[in-house]
C-alpha cells in the first residue's frame, strides 16, 4: 500500500457507501445494475484505473484494482463487483492487444462508463475449453460472419461491446481461435432471457445468441486471426489473480460480520463468542482469512513487478476460492437458522460464493495445469 493507493480506498469506500450498498435490493430484483452507477464510477476514475490516461484511464497498475476490488468486496457487494471485473477484464484485452485504432475507438468509453463490456466465453456445450469453441466468425471480403452462441455470459443484457472467441479456421485448435471486439447493436445478435442464479442475483446473466452477424475486419482484436487462444492464455492470469483477491476480501468480510453476531447472540445465559467452540471455530476462520489475504497480497506485488506466472495465479485462485467457500460455510453454521435466511448478509455470501471455483477456470483444469508443469 502507499499513500495514493490509500488515498483510493477512502475514495471507493465512500463510493460503494453512497452508490452501491443503498441500491443492493432493488438490483437484485431487476437482476442487473443500472446504467447511472457506471457513469458515475467513470467519473471518479474507478472504471479501468490500469489504462493509460491517453485513453481516458488513470495510468495506475493492478494494485489500484485490486484496491477497488477489496473494498467491493469487504462491502458485502453481491451485484456489481461481478460485472465490474468483467468490463475491467475486457478493456484489458483491448488495452494489451488492441490496435491502435481499435484502442482510441473503444477504451475511452470503457473508462467513462459510456461503454459497458462483456467477455464472450463460455458456450452451451463447453466453457473451459475454450480451443474447441464452436462460434465461427467466417471471413468474407471486408468482413466477418458470426454464427453461434454463447452462454453464462455476465454483463449479457446491458453490454455494449463483448471480446468474443470465435473459431476464423474451425480445422485447428488453438490456432484457428481468434478473438473480435463485437458491438452488440449489430444485427442477427439475440440476448436471450437473463438466467436464474444460485447467487449474484444483482449481476445479469444472460444467454447471446449471434446468427449470421456482419462484423467488420477491423474489429479483429489485434488485426491478425489466430491469436485469440494465446491472448487469452496471457489474459486469463490477470482474471485468475483478481479472483484470488476477490474472494481474500470476502472471507475476511465474513469473518467480520460473523464475529460482530457472535458478540451480540446470546445462548445459554451467554454471548456466543463467550462458548469455546464458536470462538475456537472464529479463530481458525480469522486465521485461514489472514493467510489467504497474504497470498493474494503477495500476488498483487507479483503482478505489480511484473513477475506473476500462471502458475501463481491459478495457485492463488483455485486454493483461495475453496478456502473461501468453507469458510463462509463455517461461518453460517454459527449464525444458526439465521444464516439460512437470505435476510443475513452470511446467507448472500454462502450463495454467491459457490460460483468462485468454476469461473475463471474451473479449479480441477487449474490444477490439472498446475501438475503439468511439476
Amino acid at each position: 500500500m502507499t499513500e495514493e493507493l490509500n488515498s483510493l480506498r477512502t475514495m471507493v469506500r465512500r463510493f460503494v457507501a453512497d452508490e452501491v450498498t443503498p441500491n443492493q435490493e432493488k438490483w437484485m430484483e431487476a437482476g442487473a445494475t443500472d446504467r447511472r452507477l457506471w457513469l458515475k464510477a467513470g467519473e471518479l476514475g474507478i472504471l479501468c484505473p490500469e489504462i493509460s490516461s491517453e485513453y481516458g484511464g488513470s495510468d495506475g497498475n493492478f494494485g489500484h484494482e485490486a484496491v477497488i476490488a477489496q473494498e467491493l468486496c469487504l462491502s458485502g457487494d453481491t451485484s456489481w463487483r461481478a460485472g465490474k471485473q468483467i468490463h475491467v477484464i475486457a478493456a484489458h484485452y483491448i488495452s494489451r492487444y488492441g490496435t491502435e485504432e481499435q484502442k482510441q475507438k473503444y477504451l475511452p468509453g470503457l473508462c467513462s462508463g459510456e461503454l459497458i463490456a462483456a467477455m464472450g466465453m463460455s458456450e452451451p456445450n463447453g466453457g473451459t475449453d475454450l480451443q474447441n469453441t464452436h462460434t465461427k466468425a467466417i471471413r468474407q471480403g471486408d468482413t466477418y460472419i458470426i454464427n453461434g452462441a454463447k452462454t453464462f455470459i455476465t454483463n449479457g443484457s446491458i453490454a455494449d461491446i463483448i471480446i468474443l472467441v470465435t473459431k476464423t479456421d474451425p480445422s485447428q485448435k488453438a490456432k484457428g481461435v481468434s478473438l473480435f471486439i463485437f458491438e452488440t447493436k449489430t444485427p442477427g445478435f439475440v440476448v436471450s432471457k437473463r438466467l436464474k442464479k444460485i447467487g449474484l442475483h444483482g449481476s445479469d446473466t444472460c444467454e447471446l445468441f449471434f446468427g449470421d452477424c456482419e462484423v467488420a475486419a477491423d474489429n479483429l482484436l489485434g488485426g491478425v486471426e489466430g491469436k485469440g487462444f494465446y491472448q487469452m492464455m496471457q489474459d486469463l492470469t490477470y482474471e485468475r489473480s483478481l479472483g484470488g483477491v476477490n474472494c481474500a476480501a470476502v472471507m475476511e468480510h465474513a469473518y467480520r460480520v460473523t464475529s460482530e453476531y457472535a458478540k451480540e447472540r446470546n445462548i445459554f445465559d451467554k454471548k456466543l463468542i463467550d462458548l469455546q467452540h464458536p470462538r475456537f471455530e472464529l479463530a481458525e476462520v480469522k486465521t485461514v482469512a489472514t493467510i489467504a489475504r497474504i497470498f493474494s497480497d503477495f500476488v498483487v506485488s507479483q503482478m505489480i513487478d511484473g513477475k506473476i506466472t500462471s502458475d501463481l495465479a491459478s495457485m492463488s485462485k483455485w486454493w483461495i476460492s475453496e478456502r473461501q467457500c468453507e469458510i463462509i460455510s463455517r461461518c453460517l453454521q454459527l449464525f444458526g437458522g439465521h444464516g439460512y435466511i437470505m435476510e443475513y448478509p452470511i446467507a448472500r455470501m454462502y450463495a454467491d460464493a459457490r460460483i468462485e471455483p468454476i469461473y475463471g477456470g474451473a479449479n480441477e483444469v487449474l490444477k490439472e495445469m498446475i501438475g503439468r508443469n511439476i
